[in-house]
């Protein structure tokens, strides 16, 4: 199952309000979030053993990752937004 089938009814929302490109980024981020969620329940388990109290240090570098591709789609909203 393709991800446009997965999240059809999302889609469909959110390009209806906002318009394809921007719906599209809408899903986009939060499924992002999502993702960022998940990874943070999973860093309470997977303790570091060298710094106690802090996810190891995967689980670290990808929600890094996760929240730099959020602040880039952010950025791309914000640019179709001042467009308008």
């Amino acid at each position: 199952m393709t991800v446009f089938q997965e999240k059809q009814e999302e889609l469909e929302h959110y390009e209806t309000m906002m318009g394809v490109p921007r719906g599209r980024l809408a899903v986009t981020m939060d499924m992002i979030t999502d993702a960022m969620s998940l990874v943070g329940q999973h860093g309470v388990y997977c303790q570091s053993q060298r710094w106690p109290g802090k996810p190891t240090m995967d689980i670290q570098i990808i929600m890094k990752e996760l929240t730099g591709a959020k602040e880039l789609i952010q950025s791309v909203l914000q640019e179709l937004k001042r467009k308008d």
